[in-house]
């Protein structure tokens, strides 16, 4: 619930967002340049270098009436993609700018050695409407100690418009002589498979030379003769000879000026967030208290079997290492306790915290500690350890492994029941959101800023109601004035309307059962308001056994749109949507989903995601969706599309916490292929708590 933005609401914060941290955010340097274009390169042309594995770039550069705002995200150590959001003033004549939104790939397919150059390729904007659509072979190769690096490449689209000469593939068939151009918006979105290597190429290439440690300075042959901007926008563009320096003031800052074409002057800066580096790296949450000597414990008389007076003094000791005791239970030698971690991320640190604490307040003849961990009370996973093995390992070099190996982690398809006085429980919280809309021609960034008010009442494990509500202060959104041109129902393009409603709006208002039908499985019941557009009723079942790299999913939804000028009344429209969904951990942080099923505007399809999430939670992702829907019927963007983005609160500011700031980044969002935003999906609410996901961060667990 920590997105301070309504699901729907669409990307652009990015743009604000990503600048706006810069301040406060550490990263990792820059090993080569940065092009204008926000890519590896030298001033406006490709290099073959890579940034280091999984940082994400910040740009932004002004040449005359041209602005480039670009993140790049290295996916692996050799791939990277791109989004672009480029404003191009005077585009069309007399007045009328273009307002354009495109993606990029860069893959280095060999590495530089000591012989040979560094060979890459890649598409520049291969699925927008193609104004920035180029591809490339480039070399680049490092010379003098890393000070002085050599690029020269062959580029086709808009990088062979200068200098062209007859394509060389062309021996491979005349296909490859003609590059198709762009027909119209309605062609927007679409991957231009047919463009590819098409039509005319030309060579570029290019100097970088590191001055100072701070400094680089670069010149390039640019074979881009920037045509449409002379013919359109008064460009000139005399030499393909482009200068540039960058300024580093940081180690994750750098300015850079350049001139294109002898006669436009540029700047901009560059910013780099590695996703490795929080701000304050391990986190500044407080110590738990060292394990007390077990003659120590002895000498504290406790006895077995005393549950009135282990559990209060158990439950203070977790209370004040940020978790909560539900249940508290003895059997032979072993205590059983059922837990609540509304404050680690990691949920190995819960875990070894919970143990610490528990063999420091309880009597001394228990030699086991089962923990079992619940989501809003349903239990998900339930982790042994024996007292002598928490001892033994405190201080070993390798206690984190050795701590894992012993432990018995399984399934925990029942629970203790919950001691007196736990349920029913409220919580609440009065916070600030804002909300954005994004890419509006008019105005491609909107804002509302207001307070929040949010509670939930828990009746029984599992079971809750959910309530939000928000009430704007100031902003923006409603000033929209664009109206609708889609054929399909209006499930998400009539987003503005929602925007004028004025005084205090119910975002959502539930209630929801999640519950354990059998061993590896999870069930979910949900009805009311569950987003600003949409209500209904929602079924989901999860197969997810533990240490599992696969989970498999179902959802079924009854759902009525709600009516944008009344606070809970419905329209007319009515929808039964549902999904099929697989889930796959392909392990170093990478995760796949499919969804496959009925969307909001009764089309059928499915949604391909990927994601990369790092240890400390920070996540990088990106998704498509295509159904039954025509491109032509989808309207501009032709298929739904984006990245999303979630930054951890602890990332930020060191303190444990489980909320993030999230954003999905939509070049454009219209009707087809879009799906009812629910709050407590399964898979996302009980993985950090399944083996194979506390593996990769047991390191913490003696945090």
């Amino acid at each position: 619930m920590l997105d301070l933005v309504e699901p729907r609401l669409r990307p652009m914060r990015i743009l604000c967002c990503s600048a706006a941290m810069a301040i406060a955010l550490s990263a990792g340097a820059q090993a080569d340049g940065i092009s204008s274009y926000g890519t590896p390169g030298l001033i406006d042309m490709p290099s073959a270098t890579t940034p280091r594995d999984g940082t994400l770039t910040w740009t932004t550069s002004h040449l005359s009436d041209h602005t480039r705002n670009t993140l790049h995200f290295q996916i692996t150590p050799r791939l990277s993609g791109v989004f672009r959001y480029s404003i191009l003033n005077g585009y069309f004549p007399p007045n009328g700018d273009l307002k354009d939104r495109s993606f990029d790939l860069h893959y280095q397919f060999r590495d530089e050695s000591t012989f040979f150059p560094a060979l890459a390729m890649g598409l520049r904007d291969f699925g927008g409407t193609g104004i920035f659509g180029a591809e490339y072979l480039v070399a680049s190769k490092h010379f003098y100690d890393n000070r002085l690096t050599l690029t020269g490449g062959i580029g086709w689209g808009r990088l062979g418009s200068y200098g062209s000469f007859s394509n060389p593939l062309s021996v491979f068939g005349d296909r490859f002589d003609h590059r198709p151009g762009f027909t119209g918006i309605e062609e927007t979105g679409r991957v231009s498979f047919n463009r590819f290597f098409r039509g005319d190429a030309a060579l570029f290439g290019g100097i970088e030379y590191q001055a100072s440690q701070r400094l680089r300075l670069a010149v390039e042959y640019s074979s881009d003769a920037y045509t449409e901007e002379v013919k359109r926008m008064g460009f000139e563009h005399r030499t393909p000879l482009n200068f540039g320096l960058d300024y580093r003031t940081t180690k994750n800052l750098t300015f850079n000026a350049f001139v294109i074409g002898g006669a436009q002057a540029g700047f901009g800066f560059t910013y780099v967030i590695d996703p490795r580096a929080p701000q304050f790296p391990g986190g500044i949450e407080r110590n738990p208290p060292a394990l007390m000597p077990p003659a120590d414990i002895s000498a504290l008389g406790w006895k077995a079997g005393d549950i009135d007076s282990s559990r209060p003094r158990l439950s203070r000791a977790l209370k004040a290492q940020g978790l909560e005791l539900e249940s508290y239970a003895e059997s032979g030698a072993t205590a059983r306790v059922v837990l609540a971690n509304p404050t680690y991320p990691n949920t190995a640190e819960a875990l070894g915290r919970a143990a610490r604490v528990m063999a420091n307040t309880l009597p001394a003849t228990l030699s086991a500690f089962e923990i079992t961990l619940t989501v809003q009370g349903m239990p998900t996973s339930r982790s042994t350890f024996r007292r002598a093995d928490l001892h033994a390992l405190e201080t070993a070099w390798d206690g984190s492994w050795q701590s894992f190996v012993r432990a018995d982690i399984a399934d925990a398809p029942t629970r203790l029941a919950p001691d007196a006085g736990i349920y029913p429980r409220l919580d609440w919280a009065l916070t600030p959101y804002y909300s954005t809309e994004l890419f509006d021609p008019d105005n491609p960034l909107r804002i509302d800023v207001g307070a929040q008010a949010s509670l939930q009442y828990t009746l029984a494990p599992g079971l809750s109601l959910t309530a939000i509500m928000r009430q704007k202060a100031f902003g923006t959104l409603d000033q929209s004035i664009r109206l609708s041109d889609s054929v399909l129902p209006h499930v998400r393009s009539d987003a503005a309307l929602y925007d004028k409603f004025s005084g205090p709006r119910v975002s959502i208002l539930t209630a929801d059962y999640l519950f354990r039908p059998a061993p590896a499985l999870y069930g979910r019941l949900s009805a009311g308001y569950f987003e600003a557009m949409f209500a209904g009723v929602s079924g989901e079942l999860l197969w997810y056994p533990q240490g599992s790299r696969l989970a498999l999913g179902a959802e079924l939804n009854y759902l009525g749109q709600r009516d944008p000028e009344s606070r809970l009344d419905l329209t007319d429209y009515r929808v039964a949507s549902g999904h099929l969904s697989a889930y796959y951990d392909f392990g170093q942080g990478y995760r796949g989903e499919i969804d496959a099923g009925r969307y909001l505007a009764r089309d059928w399809g499915a949604t391909i995601s990927f994601d990369r999430e790092f240890d400390n939670g920070f996540r990088v992702g990106a998704f498509f969706t295509l159904t039954d829907v025509s491109f032509d019927d989808f309207g501009e963007g032709s298929f739904d599309k984006g990245i999303r983005l979630s930054i951890p609160i602890s990332w930020l500011s060191g303190e444990p916490g489980r909320g993030a700031l999230s954003q999905t980044v939509r070049p454009i969002q219209r009707d087809g292929g879009a799906r009812v935003e629910i709050a407590n999906r399964l898979y996302e609410q009980v993985r950090v708590t399944n083996e194979s996901e506390m593996q990769n961060q047991w390191g913490k667990f003696w945090r």
